[in-house]
C-alpha cells in the first residue's frame, strides 16, 4: 500500500504544491498528487499549476488573509518555478 508520503515522491511536487491543488480544486490532498502528477507530466501542465498557485495567491489576499500566508503561497510559487521551468518552445 503507498502512503501519502510516497505519493508525494512519485508526482514530483512538494507538499506545499499539492497543498495548493488541492485547495484551488477542493480536493483532498491525496488526489490532488495524482492530479498534480498527471499536470506535471502533460505538456501544458506546468503553466496550469502555475496558474493554480496565483489563483490561491489572489484568493488569499481577497479573504484578507495575513501577510504570512500570502508569502508562504509566493515562496510555493517560486520554488514550483525553479524546479519545472515552462519550456520556452511552447
Amino acid at each position: 500500500m503507498l502512503t501519502y508520503e510516497d505519493c508525494v515522491g512519485l508526482a514530483e511536487l512538494t507538499e506545499e504544491e499539492i497543498e495548493a491543488i488541492a485547495r484551488h480544486e477542493h480536493l483532498p490532498e491525496m488526489i490532488a498528487a495524482e492530479l498534480g502528477n498527471y499536470l506535471v507530466h502533460d505538456p501544458d501542465g506546468v503553466p496550469k499549476i502555475k496558474r493554480i498557485i496565483l489563483d490561491d495567491i489572489e484568493q488569499a489576499r481577497e479573504r484578507g488573509e495575513q501577510q504570512q500566508q500570502v508569502a508562504r503561497l509566493k515562496l510555493v510559487l517560486r520554488q514550483f518555478i525553479a524546479t519545472h521551468p515552462s519550456n520556452p518552445t511552447r
